[in-house]
């Protein structure tokens, strides 16, 4: 615990930016300035483990960070309809970056893809105009649809992880929320798995 303290300060004193716990894939790791990551990072990828509660952040295929992720109240079923609770699965990519978000900052996740579309569409939970709209945004890589029976308005955004409180949304601590916001372009690609 000593170890950890005297790493925070250090880090403190020579970086002189935002800190942010940073964690591994099993374990906490140290806090780091943001300013050591050099932003913004080239090819980024996310990837949500929804089971593990963590976010990892690639450049190409190099494991650049782990951070501790809280999900919507309902977080093990995929995301169905809009209300449900639950975070969506799939693939999916950043279409916008909000600085101004009600949740500290925000990035936009392309729910519905064309495969949800598919889904509601055999469901009867969507229009076959619906259908085509989602899928032309996700060809265009552009946002689709947001408010159809699917649902809409997943976010990655801060306000903390430290339990299941979206209404299916991915939520980081703030100042990881910052570290990522600034390292992420629109376009980034997204996977999120159970």
């Amino acid at each position: 615990m000593k170890t950890v303290a005297l790493i925070i300060c250090a880090a403190a004193l020579v970086g002189g930016g935002l800190l942010s716990v940073i964690f591994n894939d099993e374990k906490e790791s140290t806090a780091v300035s943001s300013k050591l990551l050099n932003l913004p990072v080239e090819s980024t990828k996310i990837v949500v483990s929804k089971s593990a509660r963590r976010l990892r952040l690639y450049s190409g295929d190099k494991l650049l960070r782990t951070y501790r992720v809280g999900l919507g109240f309902s977080p093990v079923k995929d995301k169905v309809t809009e209300g449900d609770g639950a975070t969506p699965e799939g693939e999916f990519y950043i279409f916008t970056k909000n600085p101004e978000s009600a949740y500290y900052l925000s990035l936009g996740v392309s729910y519905p893809n064309t495969e949800d579309a598919e889904r509601g569409l055999r469901a009867q939970l969507i229009s076959e105009e619906e259908y085509q709209q989602i899928a032309e945004a996700n060809r265009n890589r552009t946002m689709p649809p947001q408010s159809t029976a699917l649902g809409g308005l997943i976010y990655i955004h801060g306000h903390g992880s430290s339990k299941d409180w979206t209404w299916g949304c991915v939520a980081l601590d703030d100042g990881e929320m910052l570290e990522l916001f600034e390292a992420v372009q629109v376009g980034t690609k997204v996977v999120i798995e159970p």
